[in-house]
């Protein structure tokens, strides 16, 4: 039987393209806003919202652990969850190239709307449109969350805040690159919407000063970037962050370090010592939070740094990732 794929005509805005979103579109993101079908959403608002918008452009398209679609969701529910808001709707805006399959589209589409349901959201528009090329695919999200708690942020760090990991770091990156690499390997990506362990942690009695998740450019990266809007000083232990035997292979064959791999199910959260205990329960209480641990701490030292204390008794310096590092994990 003859694969289907996208062509021209389903960029035509005709016929195809009608059998493209009635098909594919509006069957896996069916809903009672979405099949209204107009040129805009109308959806129950509130006083404060979080908005954001991100594209994602990931290379290969599916991969393990996941796959563009579920990338998408995810990406975009977890920068609104690290404004303590609530994710609640979601648009997509694909860029089809010709030559890719409509089997594998489907796929992608189903995948989103199965994350959407996880994460709590709902797909309330989208917009396609078909570009000559390879096959290839991309998609562009916005997302909008109620905002209850708008007092989050690195301008909120203080002095004598931990510094806790959700889990390991660089299964992302580590999957993405394997799969590229064709480096046989049983890495998974961690790609995950935060949305169980950020609602305990707002729900719970824990001061949350600040979040960020883990995305390109590594702990490190976002570490040094907080720091810098904080004007104050993050202090981490090498030993104490958490990388699985495997992703420390592998960064080991390659060269790489793991402060600077991407993850996509991993947030980085600082709250008062007071606090870290239960702070760690309620994260350890989401299966994506398993293997969280204080890995750090805050303190009022040079503005801007990020010290590591090496598991041999030194220290370094840490900086924004410098350079191209690994495009196209996202």
């Amino acid at each position: 039987m003859e694969q289907r794929t996208i062509t021209t005509e389903h960029g035509s805005g005709g016929a195809a393209t009608s059998e493209l979103i009635d098909g594919i579109f509006a069957k896996a993101f069916d809903n009672p806003v979405l099949a209204q079908m107009e040129d805009s959403a109308v959806v129950p608002g509130a006083d404060e919202i979080a908005v954001t918008t991100d594209s994602f452009v990931v290379d290969p398209l599916f991969f393990k652990g996941g796959d563009i679609g579920r990338l998408a969701v995810c990406g975009t529910v977890n920068d609104l969850l690290m404004r303590g808001a609530v994710p609640k709707y979601l648009t997509c805006g694909f860029i089809l190239e010709t030559g890719l399959p409509l089997e594998d589209l489907e796929k992608i589409a189903e995948s989103m709307a199965a994350t959407a349901q996880e994460a709590g959201v709902t797909i309330v528009a989208g917009d396609t449109k078909v570009v000559e090329g390879r096959g290839g695919l991309y998609v562009n999200t916005a997302g909008v969350g109620f905002a209850p708690c708008s007092t989050i942020g690195a301008r909120q760090i203080q002095p004598g805040d931990v510094i806790i990991l959700s889990g390991n770091l660089g299964e992302h990156h580590a999957a993405i690159l394997s799969e590229r690499l064709s480096i046989d390997t049983d890495i998974q990506s961690d790609c995950a919407p935060l949305v169980d362990m950020v609602g305990a942690l707002m729900a719970g009695t824990v001061a949350v000063h600040g979040m960020r998740d883990i995305t390109r450019g590594g702990l490190g990266t976002i570490l040094k970037e907080m720091a810098e809007a904080s004007g104050l000083t993050f202090e981490l232990e090498e030993s104490r962050l958490p990388v699985t035997p495997k992703v420390r292979d592998f960064c080991s064959l390659l060269g790489l370090d793991p402060l600077y791999m991407g993850n996509e199910g991993k947030m980085a959260v600082m709250v008062p010592e007071s606090d870290a205990d239960e702070a760690l329960r309620l994260i350890r209480m989401s299966a994506y939070g398993t293997h969280a641990a204080v890995v750090g701490r805050v303190c009022a030292g040079e503005p801007g740094e990020v010290m590591v204390k090496t598991a041999v008794g030194g220290q370094r310096r840490i900086d924004v990732l410098r350079g191209e590092g690994l495009p196209r994990i996202c």
